[in-house]
């Protein structure tokens, strides 16, 4: 196909009007579409398949240099011809993408062969990211030293544009011309053509800055779109003004708008122009031959490869489409239509190799394409104008496939969500967005384990995922040498074929659909089919086949419940996962598995040959699972190496094994699933080994799930997790709700002693209060709170007064702090909205915090303020013990429960739901007047606060209406059909409702957040007070002296729900202030004073968990740049303990300061966890070396911003920094979430690792920070063990929930059960008594021995082994009669699941 290249005809003066290019584009036969294009005759794709020497050359230097690209910029530079009488004009450019390299290089070489012109080019060109390597930046200085014209385009990442401004800012007077297009503020500010500069920009306080400013917040990225057109009149205008100013403005704008053009012709313009105005240089133009106008390109249009034009039409389009190209690729108005946007500046700068291999391959996939563009930010123009039937609402496209890499409203600067969500909406189609490669080359992504460059991953990946964007596939490299796109056809393949079944769904006939819903079993062998954070699975799965049916799907007969569901998939509850006893869905012989599972020989190395010993018969490999008309209820296989010691030790990755990998073949080749449906947090497919982002075709999560459209039941609050399944295994995830949640109460003895407490406030002073107060601390002993509490050894009457408060006030703080703790009861159920009256915790917690952004006070203040009192000194004075702040915090706590409680009644129907809010209004106001109260101010005013105002009550009373429709609204099964008919799913964001109630409702595609907005300002305040609170309480417990270094982690959901409160308290221990760039990024530090700190630097270990490392990889930079930057501070090591440190390990390493203050680390590439709870929660190890040798070796992978990307393994360095840790830190963030409600916590905990690596084998102590209320607490992580073993495990209140989901809740008590004893092995810091009354509450009572053995064998036979297995580890010490009754437990257990009677 030759390329067309706009022929530049006779130069037109240099003030002609520019002219728009409607010509062709491209030409050619419309009959390519039965073969792929590969590229233009003009451009050949380089091969990508480099020799073995280069590729481990490459190989190295990645090693060394991080992800820099290793491109080189010597390789574009063009030098003017030798011994050339023509004057020189040197010029060097830096830009983002590129797309522009080739352009160009072509328009400088096109004006170096010009025999008539008095001009040749030096030029030298930069990839932006190519300027972090210090060999490239040092040539990059050099030259614009010697350059005339310094050119920059889309400058936008900071530690980069920093670079820029430092090389160019001292040359900018010297200069002919600096010329710079959208880019940070800094970078703009270097502008200067003639008179023309932008030295103030940002800076100016003039009207005219102030009206852009304000259109630009009304207009969101669309201004930017305006101001394009601006640029094709105001040259108009200015050519009438004869000033200098005005015609250097008038000489920007034409630069501007040839650059846009892009192309060949248009740059080589943009350069004559320049250099005959600014350079001073005779270009040899005739007066009748000057510099050609811009060619203007249409802002928004059509585009395909072998179209005559470019359309701004669509009717034009289609009558050339329908009837001249589609009879020749046979195509028919039949076929289904696939919607492209794509980015003009390929077209124009003839970079389009991938993009007409892309539409090739779609339509030799039978499938109709229209290929939208536009020439600004907001391609919802071009989406909203071509992808509709003209005049109304219906799409005329089954899909739509992003291909800019960009938000579909904004650039890497600005993004406009909100306006992109309301034409996805309207467009009602699933948004797929593609990528380039834009970072990196080809082979560099290839080689990468990281995958995806992380700014890219920023900008290209997170961004649109807040539209709602799926399946980030790479669909182009990028050659090194010219810059030019590459098209993957192995990644384009994958795309049109996963495009075309998202269509697919769209246009068959719901009851021919097949959907697999997929349960998962882990840890395998434990009667746990079916497990899913928070979620009754088959009780879910029951409702989604009840709802399916009533759409129209095949699901045959469905069960009448969901335990006779649960017994057709499962046969019978004591199925171990390995065992025929699962009901087989299929027998798969080898021969068949060989020839659909495409990679079976891949599994060789780690499994051996077909069909290995799991999921087989010895002789086929089985799939399990139960079909149901069209829809398949399958289990889910394990990883296959739980039970494994040896391989959790020593395995970074490995393979999945050949049961796994028939599943998914099963699912594809020989069903033919139409969907998948994962069900439920979490399974194993996108934990797979691979690229942690952009995956590749070697990359298991992408050979498993293939073409087949995944559909993923997500749970609301851990959005790190569900982007890890959208970015590894394309899931469209869906948000579940968490189950309601409720206060834990006081129970037992517990409650006894709390009628103590009050008997004391109402009989202290009539002579009796000694006695009570002996009586409350025997109690409080019984209640094993003589940890949590300091109580008097001798009798009471021997206090004062205030003394024995003091005592009480403790002991009542305690118990409130119990009492009040939010817990989830039972489990939730996909499409059973809670009722009203379980909405009312959530909606108290969500009352209680002050919203500042939303100008909400929060409740428990406007109480206070009412009696004259700040509620933060109450919270302090509570916290201390001080009994009538205790009893005024209790006050304040009840008086907002019976305010939310009568606001939901006022809501509530006879069956206790919410049909509608009945709206806090002005009636209500002029009611008060009148002498009425509301409902809610009554109950204030009847539980001590009546002076509270209805004023103040109105922001607050009117957001919790909202949230009320938020938590009782139900979309959860609603968005599944929707996705199942190939609709778009309204995104959202994933995390805490209480924090965030925009959480709700949920049915939501969940998203994350952009990665570079954390730590927000807020988070840095609340860091500021959980730091403070450890290091004073640690100050006080060490006779003043503040730990030296403390060990933390930082987990991936808990900085998505906090914004980055986790990632600003290691920045405030070090002693490092986060600030923002010009456009809201989180990317400077500034190391703040030690005189301002008012203390030491605190020296950090910081480990990342494996979803924090793929989500925040660019924050793991900031925190590893703060801690060096505090490192090579200039300050004594006394008030440095950073510094003091990394001089020590440099001396005792052999290494640099700088490469001693490596404190960040976390798993290798691709890897996630220690492993240390996969071991606990099978009981596959031998002793706690062995789990602490599996923490060494998965974890102590150092990240270093000098060479971002590469996790390099630096155990001496790793161990060498945990020997100075004094304590080990971590953070509670949500109520749902506790310490032993997943086994993460324990899992990367390194309590006992310190001890072991210090020299005195000291062990740390243990913090938590709980900042799950508005009081946020820092307890030791035994204080916390307790108060969770009191609110959960042990509470009548969560146990009897839990139990009366059944199966499932069963083993919600197992797991428990099973992460408290991980606690003991990480920490040491479970007390005995903590297994002792787990012990009496479940193995001592009969009764409840019989319930939970009906309920799950398998779990309950997990809780005994648990038990005898904390005290043959030495955890726990009991009777006799305790182990003896455990051990026939264990044997009645044991026959009842092998049917012996």
């Amino acid at each position: 196909m030759a390329a067309f290249v706009p022929a530049a005809g006779a130069w037109r003066r240099v003030d002609a009007v520019p002219r728009v290019v409607r010509a062709p584009v491209a030409v050619g036969s419309s009959s390519f579409a039965g073969a792929p294009v590969v590229g233009r005759s003009s451009f050949t794709a380089p091969s990508v398949a480099p020799s073995a020497p280069a590729a481990r050359q490459r190989s190295v230097r990645m090693q060394q240099a991080g992800l820099f690209t290793g491109s080189k910029p010597a390789d574009r530079r063009i030098t003017a011809p030798p011994a050339t009488s023509k004057k020189v004009m040197k010029v060097v450019y830096v830009v983002l993408e590129s797309q522009y390299q080739s352009s160009m290089s072509a328009a400088a070489r096109t004006i170096n062969a010009k025999e008539d012109a008095n001009l040749s080019l030096d030029v030298a060109g930069y990839l932006l990211e190519e300027l972090r390597d210090e060999e490239n930046y040092a040539q990059f200085k050099k030259d614009v030293a010697d350059a005339n014209v310094f050119i920059g385009s889309l400058i936008f990442v900071q530690e980069l544009a920093e670079r820029v401004t430092a090389a160019v800012e001292p040359h900018r007077e010297r200069l002919d011309a600096c010329i710079i297009f959208p880019s940070m503020p800094e970078v703009m500010r270097l502008n200067k053509l003639g008179t023309f500069n932008m030295s103030q920009l940002g800076q100016s306080k003039s009207a005219i800055a102030s009206f852009m400013k304000k259109r630009r917040e009304e207009s969101g990225a669309s201004f930017e779109d305006g101001m394009l057109k601006l640029l094709r009149t105001l040259p108009k205008v200015l050519k009438y003004l004869p000033t200098d100013k005005a015609q250097d403005a008038r000489s920007f704008m034409l630069s501007f708008q040839y650059w846009l053009g892009g192309s060949p012709t248009n740059l080589e313009n943009f350069l004559l122009m320049v250099a005959e105005k600014y350079v001073d240089v005779d270009t040899g133009a005739k007066s009748n031959q000057a510099v050609a106008a811009p060619e203007v390109f249409p802002d928004t249009g059509i585009w395909h490869p072998v179209a005559p034009r470019m359309f701004e039409d669509l009717g034009e389009y289609l009558e050339w489409y329908d009837k001249e190209h589609c009879p020749l690729a046979n195509l028919t108005a039949a076929s289904p239509t696939v919607g492209l946007v794509m980015q003009r500046t390929h077209m124009i700068t003839g970079d389009d190799c991938h993009y007409i291999s892309l539409v090739s391959e779609l339509e030799a996939g039978g499938a109709r394409v229209i290929p939208v563009f536009a020439g600004g930010l907001d391609f919802s123009v071009p989406v909203n104008a071509f992808f509709f039937h003209p005049g109304t609402d219906d799409a005329n496209v089954d899909v739509v496939v992003s291909l800019t890499g960009f938000a579909l409203v904004g650039g890497p600067a600005r993004q406009d969500h909100p306006k992109a969500i309301e034409a996805l909406s309207r467009l009602d189609r699933p948004y797929l967005c593609a990528l380039p490669l834009v970072f990196q080359t080809t082979e560099e992504w290839k080689e990468s384990e990281l995958g995806l460059h992380p700014v890219q991953v920023a900008l290209q990946v997170s961004l649109p995922e807040l539209d709602g964007a799926l399946e980030p596939v790479i669909f182009a490299g990028r050659d090194g040498k010219t810059g030019r796109s590459i098209p993957l056809q192995d990644r384009i393949s994958a795309l049109a074929q996963r495009s075309l079944k998202w269509a697919n769904l769209r246009r068959k006939q719901v009851a021919e659909k097949k959907v697999a819903i997929t349960v998962f079993s882990f840890p395998p062998d434990k009667g746990n089919v079916g497990t899913a954070a928070y979620l009754d699975v088959f009780g879910s799965v029951h409702k989604v086949l009840q709802g399916l049916a009533k759409e129209g799907y095949c699901v045959g007969d469905i069960p009448e419940t969901s335990e006779e569901l649960l017994e057709a998939v499962v046969h019978d509850k004591e199925a171990r996962i390995n065992s025929p006893e699962l009901n087989v869905a299929y027998k798969m012989p080898i021969s068949e598995y060989e020839e659909v599972c495409t990679f079976s020989e891949k599994l060789h190395e780690n499994w051996g040959p077909p069909p290995g010993h799991l999921n087989t018969d010895g002789t086929n490999l089985l799939v399990y699972g139960k079909h149901f008309g069209n829809v398949f209820v399958g289990v889910q296989p394990s990883f296959g190496y739980e039970g494994d010691p040896m391989r959790l030790l020593f395995s970074k990755s490995a393979s999945p094994h050949h049961g796994f990998a028939a599943y998914y073949a099963y699912l594809e080749k020989v069903w033919k699933a139409d969907a998948v449906l994962h069900f439920g947090t979490h399974g194993s497919l996108e934990f797979m080994p691979g690229k942690q982002v952009g995956m590749s075709g070697d990359c298991f999560p992408d050979k498993l799930i293939h073409t087949i459209p995944n559909i993923y039941y997500y749970a609301a609050n851990n959005p790190s997790e569900a982007t890890i399944a959208k970015r590894r295994s394309y899931a469209a995830t869906i948000s579940y709700l968490t189950p309601p949640a409720e206060n834990a109460g006081l129970y037992k003895g517990l409650k006894e002693l709390s009628e103590l407490v009050a008997s004391y406030q109402t009989l202290k002073d009539t002579g009796r209060g000694p006695a009570i107060v002996n009586s409350i601390a025997d109690k409080a002993r019984i209640c094993n709170m003589d940890r949590d509490v300091a109580l008097p050894e001798g009798d009471a009457k021997e206090l004062s007064a205030e003394e024995r408060d003091d005592v009480v006030g403790k002991v009542y703080v305690k118990l409130i702090e119990i009492e009040s703790r939010l817990l989830p009861c039972g489990l939730h159920t996909v499409g059973r909205p809670p009722t009203a009256a379980e909405a009312v915790a959530t909606l108290v917690n969500i009352a209680a915090l002050d919203r500042p952004e939303e100008s909400i006070v929060g409740m428990p203040r406007l109480l206070a303020a009412s009696v004259g009192r700040d509620i933060d000194e109450v919270y302090a004075s509570s916290d201390a013990g001080k009994l009538a702040d205790v009893e005024l915090l209790f006050q304040i706590t009840t008086a907002c429960r019976e305010a939310v409680t009568a606001l939901v009644k006022a809501s509530t129907n006879e069956e206790g739901r919410v049909e509608k809010v009945q709206k806090f209004d002005l009636g209500a106001i002029l009611a008060a007047q009148m002498g009425r109260r509301t409902p809610w101010s009554t109950a204030l005013a009847e539980n001590g606060f009546p002076s509270v105002e209805e004023s103040e009550l109105k922001p607050l009373v009117a957001y919790l209406e909202f949230c009320l429709e938020q938590v009782v609204a139900d979309n959860e099964l609603g968005a599944l059909v929707a996705a199942l008919e190939g609709k778009y799913v309204i995104p959202g964001p994933g995390g805490d409702p209480i924090r965030n109630p925009d959480v709700l409702p949920t049915g939501k595609n969940i998203h994350a957040l952009d990665p570079q907005s954390i730590p927000t300002s807020a988070a840095v305040d609340s860091a500021k007070v959980v730091v403070d609170r450890l290091l004073e309480r640690q100050r006080l417990d060490n006779g003043g002296v503040y730990p030296e270094s403390i060990a933390l982690v930082l987990w991936g959901t808990d900085n998505i729900k906090t914004y980055g409160e986790s990632l600003a308290q290691v920045l405030w221990m070090v002693g490092v202030r986060p600030l923002a760039d010009a456009l809201g990024r989180v990317s400077k530090l500034q190391l703040i004073p030690i005189e301002e700190l008012g203390r030491p630097r605190v020296d950090v270990v910081v480990n990342c968990s494996g979803v924090f490392r793929d989500l925040f990889i660019n924050q793991m930079a900031l925190l590893d740049r703060a801690v060096k930057m505090a490192a090579e501070a200039d300050e004594s090591p006394e008030v440095n303990f950073v510094r003091k440190h990394a001089l020590e390990q440099a001396e005792e390493l052999g290494v640099t300061v700088r490469e001693a203050a490596t404190r960040v680390f976390s798993n290798s590439s691709g890897s996630y966890s220690s492993n240390v709870s996969l071991a606990v929660e099978n009981g596959g190890w031998e002793d706690e070396q062995q789990l602490r040798d599996m923490y060494m070796s998965r974890k102590g992978f150092a990240f270093n911003s000098d060479k971002p990307g590469v996790m390099e393994v630096k155990p001496e360095l790793f161990r060498s920094s945990l020997a100075k840790v004094e304590v080990t830190f971590q953070n509670l963030d949500s109520s749902e979430i506790s310490l032993t409600d997943v086994s993460h916590y324990f899992d990367s905990d390194p309590t006992k690792i310190v001890a072991q690596c210090r020299a005195d084998g000291k062990k740390p102590v243990a913090f938590i920070a709980d900042t799950t209320t508005a009081n946020a607490q820092v307890r030791t992580l035994s204080e916390t063990v307790r108060l969770d073993a009191r609110t959960k495990l042990l509470n009548p209140k969560w146990y009897e929930g839990m139990m009366a989901s059944g199966y499932e809740g069963a083993r919600e008590l197992s797991k428990r059960l099973r992460n408290t004893m991980g606690w003991s092995a990480t920490s040491g810091d479970v007390d005995n008594w903590v297994y002792e009354d787990a012990n009496e509450t479940f193995m001592a009572d009969e009764e409840m021995q019989k319930r939970l053995l009906d309920l799950n064998p398998n779990s309950f036979r997990s809780m005994v082994t648990t038990l005898l297995e904390a005290n043959g580890r030495g955890y726990w010490e009991t009777s006799e009669e305790n182990l003896d009754r455990l051990r026939e437990l264990y044997q009645e257990v044991e026959d009842r699941i092998e049917g012996v009677e």
